[in-house]
Formats: structure tokens, C-alpha cells, sequence
């Protein structure tokens, strides 16, 4: 599940606790874009899965005709990963950049975000806020991606990375790919208490949906808001804490754009719109767009960043959502523990 992988670990790891199948789960996952699989054509490989057999006929010349046959110039290459929807063929860069055309996301506004992003990022650093969240590599826990030093004009210099010539995502407003890694620890209150550990929050309640991967890929956040909300008879009110995964800036303000619809709403959410999310509460300790996004650590961080900011602001409930490629989306809400 790409994306949100970290956040069906974490919420089959509740399952398994609330069912009496497991006391305590680590859930979480890791990514290594640095040292990604890279495969030889696929004519390549089916001539060497077969290639045991036609030695054993014919010998050395034997397995040397069958590599031969048939195989065309073009055979001879290598096949790098693409982070392309299976259904669409589209990377996911074109299909944020063809939702902020749809709702109507300038280019600016994702500037604008991803300036954001990076300062909060490096503010929180600088403040020490990370200090108890990210474990030292080679003695630092300085992230190698925020860039506090980003404005306007610089992020605006560059040219559009997906749609072009006039797309509006660039690599600055999308979210890198990076090495990571990210776990959650779970348990019941009763084995915490047990084991002389102070949860950060409880996970009351998830949602996982699915939606058009043709028109609306990215767009899981605001389904999966709403149901959790509705469901919990709850309001954006409520949540004090917001922590939505950046994979693009204009993936995030599409989402927000959406949230804050009434024909949205009406035609998708049962009339019952979401709402203005308030700014002052999303994301700040900066996102993805400037701490990067390893697929699979991403969900996990996103969890606990959310559960140490309720304890630091004090607040009750928090919202996490995140988008992911095939049209899937989730949104947990967690609590903050007092006892």
C-alpha cells in the first residue's frame, strides 16, 4: 500500500492487540530509494529462467542459441523502478498535477506551501523539537532535505518536472524520495501499565478508502476524513492536532480545497462538507515536502509526530491522513493519554 503501508501495520497491529492475538506490536517500515531494485528487460529475464534447461540439452553453444534467439537490440537494457499507478501508467507527479488543475491550485499557493514546509521544518529542528523523535545517524539527527533557507523567488525559478511545459509541480513542491525508517509501539494501557511505560495517545478509530485513480488518486485524505469524522460524530473543531502527508503541495491544498466544498460535499460526502482546516494547526513541524517521504517510514512518523504534539500543545484529539498510489486513502484519529 505504498504510502500508507506504516498506517495498515499500525492499525493490524491494534486489530491483533483489541482480538487477544498479540500483548505488544512494533509497526512501522522502512525504504531505501538509494539502492533501488534495478531489473534487466523482461525478454532478458525469461530467457535466463529458462536458459538451466536449454543448457542441459544442448550445452554451452545449446544455451548460448537460446539467449540468441529472437532476442531483439532493444532487449538489451535495464529497467530502472517508476513510481507509476498500475491502472493509469501515469506517475503520480501527473496525477496530483492534473487534481490542482481540477480544483483550481496555483502554482503559487504550492510555493507558497512548500516554503512553509521547509521553515517549519528547520524551526523545529533548530528548537530541538525532533531531538526525542529521530534516532542519530553517525551522530547527527539533522535531516539532509530542509532547506530553511527556501523563499519564493528561488522555488519559483524552477521549471515544471511532470506536465510540461505547463505544469505546475516541480521538484521543489513534491515531496523527495529518500532513505528512512519509522516504527510505532502498541499496546493495551493495561500491558503499558504493566511494563512501566507512558503511552503518548491512544488510536481510536481509522479509515481506509479508495477512490478514482483516474480523476481523483490522491484525493484519499478527504474521503477517509469525513467518514471518520462522521462516524465519531465529530467536527474539524475538535482537532486540535493535524499532521496530513505532503506528497505534493498540491495534493495537500487540493485535499483542503475539497474539505472546504459544498458541491464537493454534496456530490461526494453526503452533503456533509468538512470544513476550513485551520492553518495554524496542520503540519507544523514542517512535512514530507521537507522531510522527505520513504514510502514505508512515512505513516509511522506521521503517528508520532501527531501523538507528540498532542502532549506538547496540550490538545485532545488528532486527525492523521495521508494519500497513497491506487486511489488509496487513510485517516486515523488519536487521543492524547492522560493517565
Amino acid at each position: 500500500q505504498a504510502c500508507i503501508s506504516a498506517n495498515a501495520a499500525i492499525c493490524a497491529g491494534a486489530e491483533k492487540i483489541m482480538t487477544n492475538h498479540a500483548d505488544v506490536v512494533l509497526a512501522g517500515g522502512a525504504e531505501t530509494f538509494s539502492d533501488v531494485p534495478i531489473r534487466l528487460t523482461r525478454p532478458i529475464r525469461q530467457k535466463l529462467i529458462g536458459l538451466p534447461k536449454a543448457m542441459k540439452k544442448g550445452g554451452p553453444l545449446g544455451g548460448m542459441r537460446h539467449m540468441l534467439k529472437k532476442l531483439k537490440l532493444k532487449d538489451l537494457g535495464l529497467e530502472t523502478p517508476a513510481i507509476a499507478n498500475y491502472t493509469t501508467g501515469e506517475v503520480m507527479g501527473v496525477s496530483s498535477d492534473k487534481l490542482s488543475a481540477k480544483f483550481g491550485v496555483s502554482r503559487q499557493e504550492q510555493d507558497e506551501f512548500t516554503v512553509r514546509s521547509h521553515s517549519m521544518a528547520q524551526q523545529a529542528h533548530t528548537d530541538g523539537w525532533y531531538n526525542q523523535e529521530i534516532v542519530p545517524y553517525k551522530g547527527s539527527r539533522e535531516e539532509n532535505g530542509i532547506k530553511g533557507d527556501s523563499t519564493i523567488e528561488s522555488v519559483s525559478k524552477l521549471k515544471p518536472a511532470f506536465v510540461k511545459p505547463h505544469g505546475t509541480h516541480t521538484a521543489a513542491n513534491s515531496s523527495f524520495l529518500t532513505d528512512g525508517a519509522a516504527m510505532s509501539l502498541l499496546m493495551s494501557e493495561e500491558k503499558a501499565k504493566e511494563l512501566g511505560m507512558k503511552p503518548l495517545a491512544y488510536l481510536r478509530d481509522w479509515s481506509f478508502r479508495a477512490c478514482d485513480p483516474w480523476q481523483e488518486l490522491l484525493l484519499g485524505p478527504t474521503y477517509c476524513t469525513s467518514e471518520l469524522l462522521q462516524r465519531n460524530n465529530m467536527s474539524l473543531n475538535d482537532l486540535g492536532v493535524l499532521e496530513i502527508h505532503e506528497a505534493f503541495a498540491g495534493q495537500i491544498l487540493s485535499n483542503l480545497v475539497a474539505m472546504n466544498s459544498d458541491e464537493f460535499a454534496k456530490k461526494n460526502l453526503d452533503g456533509q462538507k468538512i470544513g476550513d482546516i485551520d492553518m495554524s494547526r496542520l503540519n507544523v513541524k514542517g512535512g514530507s515536502l521537507a522531510v522527505g517521504h520513504p514510502f514505508g517510514a512515512t505513516g509511522s512518523r506521521l503517528v508520532t509526530t501527531a501523538s507528540r504534539r498532542l502532549q506538547d500543545e496540550d490538545q485532545r484529539f488528532a486527525l492523521v491522513a495521508a494519500c497513497a498510489d491506487g486511489g488509496l486513502g487513510h485517516a486515523c484519529l488519536l487521543e492524547r493519554y492522560d493517565g
